[in-house]
């Protein structure tokens, strides 16, 4: 098991993209000690020459990597030193400088010189995507959209990889070359198989240059003369000076294969493109096919057989939800592990971005903070460990990963992966794994399955691919241990969420022992039994266990004071709960909105003002509005990181409820002319609020924030709609 920082730093047009900063692992030297703690031993680690020597070679700072890599030789941690990740390069130079190859040349050759002891290398990674992403797509600098481009930029950093090694072999002769390249495939219907051909044998193309394979007979020879505008010199000089890697680096993502469809209607327009000669979509092949492709099995053994070179996993990560995460790296895992079962020398699996990553999902061309975590979660005050450190830890280790999660397949194997009719092409190999049903799996236990949290946490685990069941009140009374230890008894979760309890604030004044009974007992009653059965256990608490008394958002670690008896119910059932079972987890949140229930504020809001009608709403209350379903995939994240104790989920902006509807209402386009901010006194609640109860966080902020939320829901909120939105006066 390897590991990688993700650490790209790229350039569009004149602004530069910092992974490392934006992760804050720039400044963080123990995260090296948690790396080395999870059992890895060998780490693609960045020495990138954009950073090292933005001004050149005479103006280098090496402090930063004197003290990074001194610390990994005592971790015993051999890196694999990575000096452009996706870059171009310091603001003198690009990827289409003639003196490019040289000048990244003579980078290496002081970076040998300086820790001669280095053995392992990636020059460049992945010149060929950074070359279509830059070149061909002009994602990144220089923006270029030809393929003359395109051959520069590819040819400078092949030569440039040719000349690094050249450089750090004087120094070391021993240094070995791991050359990393996205390696996907692409299928087609057979009127598309000419371009499918085309992109299966580009795909190579890194690796084909740099051993000194492209030749006459080449099958991309005339498209790199003919379009590209290589010289056959150009071409010769590869030959004359191959540098075959010494591992194969393959970079594996959900999105690495893909099928060319000429139905253009039957997919979203961000999918459409072509060729010279037509239009057809260039899809993942997860969300069009019948049945799934054999996958990163059969990638490996291609790789293997093509080269007869050691292969590397040498980055392994997906954009999804915790239990999609690490169902994608062990099955990546499991790949290798059956390839090298059938002869390929695989030689490691890499969990890539030990720390996360920033705005990858626009390809870093925006700066909007869109963060995926990763074996690390890098939002609080320190590193936090998810279920992805977990599962390193534990294949790192020889040991067999049983997290209950594992026992269900990754949306890209579930029905609901699918965009539009699911293709079935004959010459694609399906997989061995087939899409497992999830009723297969252990259920997650939801008691309060017909409330709000309650339900949406039923649609939402089932999203996710976890089999949930979902008991509400007449079939489970949680105050009631004989039926709790029945209900676990015959359903034998791996887990139970309480989002059961009495949720009326005002009626809970007079009906207190009631109150009392559903959020209190109820909920120690069920951490008690979920204690007894080593079940991990979570709850919801509220805000409205603090008395409002001060003017800034209240953390885990204030002492409570409620205010009301629905309050005082729930601050008890903190304790109580604890005490009971340490290793629950209790969630406290704040004024709901979602898209599934009508009876919330926000809704409710909306609604009365697009009719023109009334709506009153507290400017003298401040709280931190929640999304429902960033509340629910928060917690179902925390739960299988394995998290405990007191935790704060919101979207993190506190406001007044009259602040709340008018941002929406503007944001929604909807006329606010009606809507009336007034005193909490009129409108008559009989339980006393705090006046003050936003929650911030001192633990870790999983949560979007409030402008992402707010954009989701009303564009859920227009769908559910007959009519359009009134626009605002």
């Amino acid at each position: 098991m390897w590991g990688g920082v993700e650490c790209t730093v790229n350039r569009v047009r004149d602004a530069y993209f910092h992974q490392l900063e934006r992760c804050g692992h720039h400044s963080r030297i123990s995260d090296l000690d948690l790396i080395a703690a999870l059992g890895v031993r060998t780490l693609r680690y960045p020495l990138l020459w954009e950073r090292t020597a933005p001004r050149g070679l005479e103006e280098a700072n090496w402090s930063w990597a004197d003290a990074r890599l001194a610390r990994l030789r005592e971790l015993c941690i051999t890196p694999i030193a990575g000096l452009i990740h996706h870059g171009s390069g310091p603001v003198h130079t690009s990827l289409v400088d003639p003196a490019f190859p040289e000048q990244l040349a003579a980078y290496a050759g002081a970076v040998a010189s300086r820790y001669p002891w280095l053995s392992a290398y990636t020059p460049v990674n992945e010149p060929l995507t950074t070359a279509r992403f830059s070149t061909l797509y002009g994602h990144w600098h220089p923006h270029a959209r030809d393929e003359r481009t395109f051959k520069a930029a590819f040819f400078n950093q092949c030569r440039a990889t040719v000349l690094a090694m050249r450089e750090i072999r004087r120094i070391n002769p021993a240094a070995r070359l791991i050359q990393t390249e996205d390696l996907g495939k692409t299928y087609s219907a057979p009127q598309l198989a000419y371009q499918a051909d085309f992109n299966n044998e580009m795909r190579w193309l890194s690796w084909d240059l740099l051993s000194g394979q492209v030749h006459n007979g080449h099958p991309l020879w005339h498209w790199l003369i003919d379009y590209c505008g290589a010289t056959e010199s150009e071409l010769a000089w590869f030959r004359d000076n191959p540098c075959p890697p010494d591992v194969l680096g393959i970079n594996h993502y959900v999105t690495s294969e893909r099928v060319l469809d000429k139905n253009l209607a039957q997919y979203p327009a961000r999918y459409h493109g072509g060729n010279r000669q037509e239009r057809y979509a260039d899809v993942e092949a997860a969300r069009c096919l019948a049945t799934p492709t054999a996958g990163l099995r059969s990638l490996l053994v291609e790789a293997w057989q093509r080269y007869r070179s050691p292969v590397a996993v040498t980055e392994a990560h997906i954009d999804s939800t915790r239990d999609d995460q690490v169902r994608w790296l062990f099955e990546c895992w499991n790949a290798a592990v059956t390839a090298r079962a059938e002869g390929a020398d695989i030689r490691a699996v890499t969990a890539w971005a030990m720390f996360g990553a920033y705005d990858w999902n626009s390809l870093v061309t925006e700066a909007k903070d869109y963060y995926e975590s990763g074996a690390f979660d890098v939002r609080g005050p320190a590193p936090r460990p998810t279920a992805i450190a977990t599962l390193i830890k534990q294949l790192a280790h020889g040991e067999t990963p049983a997290h209950p999660v594992l026992e269900g397949p990754g949306w890209w194997r579930r029905p609901e992966r699918l965009l539009a009719q699911p293709l079935i092409l004959e010459h694609a190999k399906s997989s061995a794994i087939s899409e497992a049903r999830m009723t297969a799996m252990r259920p997650l236990l939801v008691t309060g399955g017909r409330g709000t949290f309650g339900n949406a946490l039923g649609r939402i685990a089932a999203l996710r691919g976890l089999n949930v069941r979902l008991l509400g009140r007449g079939e489970l009374d949680i105050a009631d241990a004989g039926a709790v230890e029945r209900a676990l008894d015959r359903y034998q979760p791996w887990a139970v969420i309480n989002a059961a309890g009495y949720v009326r604030v005002d009626a809970a004044e007079t009906d207190a022992e009631r109150c009392y009974r559903e959020n209190t007992l109820g909920a120690e009653t069920l951490a008690a039994a979920c204690a007894r059965h080593n079940l991990p256990f979570v709850t919801a608490s509220t805000d409205l266990v603090f008395d409002g008394e001060r003017e800034e958002p209240y953390i885990e670690g204030d002492s409570t004071r409620p205010l009301n008896v629905y309050g005082k119910s729930k601050a008890a059932a903190e304790v109580r709960v604890l005490e009971r079972h340490p290793a629950a987890l209790v969630v406290r949140t704040s004024a709901f909105f979602g898209p599934w229930d009508s009876h919330n504020f926000l809704t409710l809001a909306l609604r009365a003002l697009s009719s023109h009608s009334a709506f009153h709403a507290a400017c003298d209350i401040t709280v931190s509005p929640t999304y429902v379903p960033d509340l629910v995939n928060a917690c179902l994240d925390l739960l299988i990181d394995g998290e405990a104790g007191l935790w704060h989920l919101s979207n993190g902006e506190a406001m007044t409820w009259a602040q709340f509807a008018l941002r929406a209402a503007r944001m929604a386009d909807v006329d606010h002319k009606n809507l009336h901010a007034c005193r909490h006194e009129d409108l008559r609640l009989v339980a006393p609020r705090p006046r003050y109860s936003a929650l911030a966080t001192a633990r870790c902020n999983v949560m979007p924030s409030l402008e992402n939320a707010l954009q989701r829901y009303i564009a859920e909120w227009r769908t559910s709609r007959s009519e359009p939105a009134t626009r605002a006066a």
